[in-house]
């Protein structure tokens, strides 16, 4: 197998070298964990793939997201020290991420893609599946799928 150079699966094994050299256990962690994800994800299924950075991304994604949730889990435990390492390693790997639209340019998604909606006929509520699946394709991966939802809920019931 190949792989460029400059792809984000060879920026992140950079890092990990990095961070053992420097014996940071929060980045080797989060940067472990995420390469051992990667992995599991190139071979499942009958042939061994290579990931796109699109796909890295959408992956780092998920282990960003499975972290915060983690740490919340260990907040309503009462388990402060471990809340604050899953939120320290999901930083590690948000670093890794593109920005995330702003609130602004979200919300602008949102009323443009309700204004398609309606003028294809789809109204109210019944557009609402419609208009989330708009908003989270141009809104890329690292969208909070919940949080687009409930901003088109509110939209659609204003």
């Amino acid at each position: 197998m190949s792989e460029h150079t400059d792809s984000l699966k060879h920026r992140l094994q950079s890092a990990l070298t990095t961070a053992m050299k420097a014996r940071d256990e929060i980045s080797l962690s989060a940067l472990r964990q995420a390469l051992s994800a990667l992995a599991v994800a190139e071979t499942a299924g009958d042939e061994a793939a290579v990931l796109t950075d699109a796909q890295v991304v959408a992956l780092l994604a998920v282990e960003v997201r499975k972290h915060h949730e983690t740490a919340d889990a260990f907040v309503t435990a009462g388990r402060p020290e471990k809340t604050e390492r899953e939120r320290a390693e999901a930083a590690v790997l948000e670093a890794y991420l593109p920005a995330a639209l702003g609130d602004d340019d979200l919300q602008q998604l949102i009323t443009d893609e309700i204004a398609a909606a309606a003028a294809d006929g789809s109204t109210g509520m019944r557009a609402m599946g419609r208009v989330v699946a708009a908003v989270r394709a141009q809104a890329g991966p690292t969208a909070d799928g919940s949080a687009i939802a409930a901003k088109v809920k509110a939209a659609l019931s204003a």
